[in-house]
């Protein structure tokens, strides 16, 4: 449940925005992408959000239905555009992006009156954002949802984004009422600090812990990932090395390789070494949504222990 755009990346690397002649088009946004990711490692998903009444908003669900995830709660909203997001590409950790969401992105006009709950309830693992939180109707959609669950694998991608909120501290308490619907949160280093206040990897963990996750992932870029559970355990997981292209895409590889080693019920270190290498793929490829991995994939990846 949450973001879905339009993303218009460069087909040259390394070209300013404004000299940039061709773009190709993509099924882009967090919660899309990670729906995505999980539907090629051949998991049965479906996505909650909101287009425009409009060319792209029928492009998106093309894409999805292309992809294998199911749009049936995917709905339109009159008179707001279907957003869309330019990036800058500049390997290999500089990739600008550039959100048109106005007046308003139809995804958070999500209301609760229009959710599924029963489905919501009964999905094995529930996926929500931290930008669905930043607006209304929205924000109390995403909370029902997380209220609706009694069972089952919660995961809040922390998911910050400072150009959605007015100001980092607003987001801190809609942030802790998420995480105490939620069995699982994950994020990098800057989002971790937006939810808990910590920076420093063990310490922002043991936050997330506290504040009701029975699983805390914290992203480290180059330094790899941390996992920690209420049951004691942790794994600290370097890098994949790669050629990066573009990073955008590989959280949400990360994430959509997260979802399908939970539902395996994998042990804790490899879950985060699939995971890793999942987006480590992603990071190699210009595109986001596209570039997702199958499963085959992954599994040369983690046993080369590098992407070729």
């Amino acid at each position: 449940m949450g973001r879905i755009g339009v993303d218009l990346y460069p087909l040259q690397a390394g070209v300013p925005l404004d000299e940039v002649a061709t773009f190709g088009k993509f099924l882009g946004g967090s919660a899309s992408n990670v729906a995505v990711a999980a539907a090629r490692l051949g998991r049965r998903v479906a996505l909650v959000t909101r287009t425009g009444e409009d060319p792209f908003g029928t492009y998106l669900h093309r894409a999805l239905r292309e992809f294998g995830v199911d749009d049936r709660w995917v709905s339109a909203v009159a008179g707001l555009p279907t957003p869309v997001t330019f990036c800058e590409v500049f390997p290999p950790d500089d990739f600008p992006l550039y959100f048109y969401r106005l007046p308003k992105a139809p995804d958070l006009e999500i209301s609760e009156d229009e959710l599924d709950l029963r489905a919501i309830a009964a999905a094995r693992i529930f996926w929500m954002t931290g930008t669905g939180l930043c607006a209304e109707p929205s924000r109390s959609a995403t909370l029902a949802a997380l209220a609706s669950r009694s069972a089952g694998v919660t995961v809040f991608d922390l998911d910050w984004r400072p150009m959605f909120w007015s100001d980092p501290a607003e987001a801190r308490p809609h942030y802790a009422a998420a995480l105490a619907h939620a069995t699982v949160a994950v994020g990098n280093l800057d989002e971790v600090e937006i939810a808990t206040g910590e920076r420093e990897p063990l310490a922002a963990a043991r936050a997330l812990l506290d504040a009701g996750v029975e699983l805390a992932v914290v992203k480290q870029g180059p330094e790899g990932v941390l996992a920690m559970n209420r049951a004691g355990e942790s794994a600290r997981v370097p890098p994949l090395p790669v050629k990066v292209l573009n990073g955008l895409g590989a959280g949400d590889a990360f994430g959509g390789a997260l979802c399908h080693g939970l539902l395996a019920g994998w042990e804790l270190e490899r879950i985060m070494r699939y995971a890793n290498a999942a987006g480590a793929i992603v990071a190699s490829r210009l595109e986001c949504s596209s570039a997702m991995p199958f499963a085959g994939e992954v599994a040369s990846a983690v046993e080369a222990g590098a992407v070729l």
